[in-house]
């Protein structure tokens, strides 16, 4: 079974907030981020409940780790159906908290 992923408002901002960020300091580093990112969203599509939970009382709310460098992001998401699953938000793992 494969799942659909879809993005909210808020994960699209972050996704662009994080590759504007990383542009000014490296281009080529930029581009290779997001290709790992769109890698990521392809482990969800098979594999959403292998990530971990983001919440002890929901275990529909859930967090992928994305390493890149000596860090990389987290994208938290929602297993919304059978068929679907939203990103709600993205981050840098050095930044404190989702927004």
């Amino acid at each position: 079974m494969s799942f659909r992923v879809r993005f909210t408002l808020e994960a699209k901002s972050d996704l662009e907030r994080l590759y504007g960020f990383l542009v000014e300091q490296d281009a080529q580093a930029a581009e290779r981020a997001l290709k790992i990112i769109d890698r990521a969203w392809t482990i969800l599509e098979e594999f959403p409940f292998s990530c971990r939970k983001a919440e002890d009382s929901n275990p529909f709310l859930r967090e992928i780790v994305i390493p890149f460098g000596s860090a990389g992001y987290v994208a938290l998401f929602e297993i919304e159906d059978r068929e679907t699953i939203t990103v709600l938000a993205v981050r840098h793992q050095r930044e404190d908290d989702y927004r």
